[in-house]
Order: structure tokens, then sequence, then C-alpha cells
């Protein structure tokens, strides 16, 4: 797989390299028009130093701007591009301007200049080049020069040829190792976003979310926050898996403990850890919208997760599970430690503090079906959901005894217009969410609750 380093590899190693061949071959082209112009008379033996600074400054350039590549590969590039441009408009300058080498060399280096990639590139390459040749002129000045013997001429268009086709081979090895690099990096990011998806099963959702957005960093560091804190387990669950299966009780436990999962992120809450049948989840970190709202949130959860353990049950009966399993609820609200614990190796997101133990101590005083809520809870939530007074609990850990409140229902659902209605006795099982049921169906529920009324009326009477 790619890793950051190869890109890295890729600016650092192959453009120079690649460069400092193009480089070599344009500054050949010159230098062989040169040779050529002399050997035909057509320039004075003083012009050889063209074509020795032509030969000469490509390798010169190339071990002097190595370690400004090192630190600034693409910067360095690029200034070294603009100053092959500078340097061809001294030397058309110098030369004199000949139009069939003006005409040669600008399609020459027109075409090193495209390669750069960009526009704005281009441009600032034409600017250079012009501004090259301006100098020139002011410092040498301009003499009328004779029609290019045709030697030279065939001999420099030949050379640009070359180069061109040399360019262009480049572009495409550039292209080809681009792809390539594409294709791995392309790779590396599926196999991580795969990797991804298997760690975020070990982890709350919005913790996994919270790092790899950036928002968080994997270190051991902890903060005191105001948060609501849940506990739940099955009673007599641990009773129930003397007499099942080791596969059949698997299975049932990983159902009800996926349903429950999927309904505390429904309300946002940040699942803490699985302690066998139980449960720990939080609300207020990393995500808060607040201490009342996210009481509310957990308590309706709690609501929830009850009224869902109806239809689980019944699911049960179905398979051949008759005991009746109903879960027990502890919350409570107030301020507890939360971030990583551990080592720097290996740590642990969870909380901790005198909350999390009375919200555990809530749901063992709890009976089963039951929903035990703490005092600053309730006082958060009692607007909205209805709650009765239940003797104080003596709770291990704490002086004096804890008020407890058990929470009943939504307040809007204890009026006539209740939409969720639940009976569940021996011989009968009554789950009804009313305002789930559609419209087309609602006669057909109807009429078999009255028939089912009829037969029970009938046997009563009998």
């Amino acid at each position: 797989m790619a890793s950051p380093q190869d890109l890295s590899h890729f600016s650092e190693t192959t453009l120079p390299r690649q460069d400092y061949v193009a480089r070599i071959f344009g500054y050949g082209v010159a230098a062989l028009a040169m040779f050529a112009a002399i050997h035909y008379g057509y320039y004075g033996e003083q012009m050889m130093i063209v074509p020795v600074i032509a030969l000469t400054y490509p390798h010169l350039i190339y071990i002097l701007s190595r370690p400004f590549r090192r630190r600034r590969a693409y910067i360095t590039r690029q200034f070294l591009i603009h100053g092959d441009a500078l340097w061809c408009g001294l030397f058309l300058g110098y030369i004199n301007f000949p139009l069939e080498l003006v005409v040669l060399f600008l399609i020459m280096i027109n075409t090193s200049f495209i390669v750069v990639g960009s526009f704005t590139a281009w441009a600032f390459c034409i600017v250079s080049l012009v501004s090259g040749a301006a100098v020139a002129y002011l410092v040498f000045g301009y003499t009328s020069m004779p029609q290019l013997p045709t030697e030279v001429f065939l001999i420099t268009a030949t050379g640009v040829g070359v180069h061109l086709a040399l360019t262009a081979y480049n572009s495409y090895r550039q292209a080809r190792d681009l792809i390539r690099l594409k294709l791995k990096f392309q790779g590396q990011v599926e196999r991580f976003q795969a990797l991804s998806h298997q760690v975020s099963k070990y982890v709350a959702p919005q913790v996994w979310e919270s790092i790899f957005s950036g928002r968080r960093q994997a270190r051991l560091e902890t903060q005191r926050k105001k948060l609501v804190v849940f506990f739940s387990d099955i009673v007599g669950f641990s009773a129930l898996s003397e007499q099942m299966e080791a596969e059949a009780f698997t299975d049932l436990l990983n159902t009800y403990l996926t349903d429950m999962s999927q309904i505390a992120l429904k309300y946002g809450g940040t699942i803490d850890k699985f302690i066998g049948d139980g449960i720990m989840i939080f609300f207020g970190d990393p995500k808060t919208k607040g201490t009342k709202r996210d009481a509310l949130a957990c308590v309706s959860m709690a609501i929830e997760m009850r009224r869902h353990m109806d239809k689980l049950r019944q699911r049960w009966t179905e398979h051949g599970l008759t005991a009746p399993l109903q879960i027990r609820m502890g919350i409570s609200t107030g301020y507890c430690t939360v971030g990583n614990f551990g080592t720097e190796s290996r740590m642990d997101y969870t909380i901790i503090g005198k909350e999390v133990n009375l919200a555990s101590r809530l749901e063992t005083e709890a009976e089963a079906g039951e929903i035990l809520i703490s005092q600053d809870t309730y006082g958060l939530v009692r607007d909205r959901i209805a709650c009765r007074a239940r003797s104080n609990a003596i709770v291990k850990g704490f002086r004096d005894p804890i008020p407890t409140f058990q929470v009943v229902d939504y307040r809007q659902d204890n009026g006539s217009d209740n939409s969720y209605v639940n009976h569940d006795i021996e011989g009968f099982a009554l789950h009804m969410e009313a305002d789930k049921i559609r419209e087309e169906d609602k006669d057909k529920v109807a009429d078999a609750l009255e028939k089912a009324a009829r037969k029970l009326r009938g046997k009563c009477v009998a």
C-alpha cells in the first residue's frame, strides 16, 4: 500500500530527475544550434561561451538546488522553470533574435511551460521569458542578422523535435506514475475505511466519529461534566443461563443487546459497556443537547426499552421461552469524570464518579419492569414524564437515604387518548401502539379485539 512518503519520494526524486534530463536535452539543443551556427560561419568564435554555459548550467543547477528540493520540492521546481524562461530570453537577445531560431526555441520552451500544469504558471513563465529578452536587448543591443543557413535550421529543428518527444515521454511517465500512486492511495483509503468500520464496532459511534473527525485525540485526558447515567439488566437472567443451551442463550442475549443498542443510539446515548446482560449508557458526552434534554432523552430511551421488552418477550414466547423476562433500570444525573482512562498503549473511554454508583444502585433497587430515577433526574423531566415518588432507598456508599422516583410514562400518554396499551398476564398478552397502526388496518384490529372479547365474555357466562 502507498504511504505519504510515496508522494514525497515522487516529488523529491522522480520529478527532479526527469526535469534534469529534460533540461540537459533542452540546453543541449541550444549548444548544438550554436556549434552549428559557429561551424557554418553564422556567428564568430567569441560566441563559444554560449554552448559552454548551456552544457554546464543543467548539471550545476541540479547540484546547487538539491538542498532546497529536499525542503520545498514544488517551489524549487517552479523557481527553476522560471529560471529556464529567463535564460532563454537572455539567450535569444544575446544572439540578436534570429527569426528561425526564435521560432524554434519558443516552440521548445513554450512546451516546457505548458507541462508546468497551470495557466498561471505558464503566464508567469512567459513574463520571465519576455523579461530576459528585454534585459538582453537593453544590455547587448540589437544587430540585424542575415538569413540563418539551412543546415543550422535543420540541425536545430531536429534537436527541438527530439526535445519535444522527450518532453511528451516524460509527461506520459509522470501521468502514469501519478495514476499508479492514485490507485495505491485509493487502495489504502479503502483498506483504512474497512479497518475503521471494524474498529467502530468496539467503541461508541460518537467517540469513533469524534476521533476520526479530529475533534478528539486518543490520549489520556479527562474532564468533569454533568452527565445522565443509565444502567439496566434483565431480572432472573443469570438463572436462565443455567437452564438454556449455550448457543440458544447466546442468540437470545445478542438479540436483546442489539435491539437495546439501536434504541440507545436512536436517542443519542453513548454506550459505555455491556456487562453480561447489563448495559451502561450515558448522555452528555462527547455530544450534549444540554442537561435537561439529555435527561429527557435518557428517560425516553428507558421507556422505549421497557416497551420493546414486551415485544421481545412475546417473540421469545413464540419460540418456546416461557420465562417472563423483565428489565429493570436506574438513572441518575450529576457531575462525573469522563474521558480516557488506562495507559498510553491501552485506554478505555468511560466515566467514573458517585453518580455512576448511584445509577447502578438504583438499577439494583428497581423491581422487574421498573425505571427508578434520582431526584435530580426527576426535577429535569417531571414536566414531560409522569413519575411516582417511591420510598427513600438506603444505598451502599451513600450516607443519607436517597429519594427515588418511579417512571410511569409520558404525561400525554396517561389521559383518554392513550396510544400505548400493554397487558401481559398468564393466558393473555396484549401489546398495542395505536399511533403506529396503519389506517387501513385499524378495522381489522378492532374486529380481532371484539372477537376476542366476545369469546372471553362467552366463557365467563358459561
